[in-house]
């Protein structure tokens, strides 16, 4: 006759059970615990982030209207005739002799400005994309409400993209300019502006920057917390001086032309 299990022996197992059930749940949590994909490095969060692609496109566009200012600088020196603009053109190719090699000092100004276009407008692109995906229908509604400038910013932005490549295309290289003279770059100016297609395309790309400089400059200052309250009217005031300022500049070369003024 079998004798019944005793009740110490059915209680140790019973701890058994629940100590063997408790080792595999350990084990279990382990296992996926080190299965999970290592975090993101700093620099990829930061970027990935929405505070990162606006700190990315503010800095890059500062960077872009420091240039700006120096181009609308440099560009208005033909109206002191072709020995100074000649000179200037020549001087940016010698830029930063003897210590830096014939044009060495352009074209780093050229990688640095290409980088900051390129992070600019891929950080425009991704925000204007999550922006939508995150609210479909609120977008609309503040378009909507938006001022004129903030309305035309993106498309402001691929209109002054098409300008850099025809304007590198025309007084660069030369590629769409027929009458193109290397290392002249005084007659090449007179030449472009001397045509109604090449006023029109200057004209309107630069009414484009100008909008994209009034509204992005007030962005740039907020994202990097330099804006507030209290500084809000003074930040305003400014990016109206310099689109204006700048548009001013760049348009009254082509008008000068127009005029006989440059000639």
């Amino acid at each position: 006759m079998a004798l019944a299990p005793s009740k110490d022996t059915a209680t140790a197992k019973g701890a058994a059970a629940k100590g063997s059930a408790s080792a595999k749940g350990t084990a279990s949590v382990k296992g996926t615990a080190s299965a999970r994909p290592p975090s993101r490095t700093p620099s990829r969060g930061f970027w990935s982030s929405t505070i990162g692609k606006k700190t990315v496109m503010a800095v890059s566009g500062l960077i872009m209207l420091a240039y700006l200012v120096a181009h609308v600088a440099g560009n208005l020196k033909v109206f002191f005739g072709p020995e100074e603009f000649n000179g200037y053109a020549h001087w940016l190719r010698v830029m930063g002799a003897p210590v830096l090699h014939h044009e060495w000092g352009l074209w780093l100004a050229r990688i640095v400005l290409l980088a900051a276009v390129g992070a600019h407008a891929v950080s425009a692109y991704q925000l204007s994309r999550r922006d939508i995906r995150a609210r479909p229908t609120r977008y609309v509604h503040r378009r909507k409400g938006s001022s004129y400038a903030t309305r035309t910013m993106r498309w402001g932005g691929i209109i002054v993209g098409l300008f850099i490549v025809w304007h590198v295309l025309d007084l660069t290289t030369g590629t769409v300019h027929p009458g193109f003279e290397s290392g002249r770059p005084y007659q090449n100016v007179i030449d472009t502006f001397s045509t109604w297609y090449g006023n029109t395309i200057y004209i309107v790309a630069m009414l484009a920057v100008g909008l994209h400089v009034r509204h992005g400059f007030w962005s740039a200052a907020q994202t990097l917390g330099v804006g507030n309250a209290r500084r809000e009217r003074a930040l305003r005031l400014l990016a109206n001086v310099l689109a204006l300022a700048l548009t001013a500049g760049f348009i009254a070369v082509p008008v000068g032309v127009m005029t006989g003024v440059v000639n």
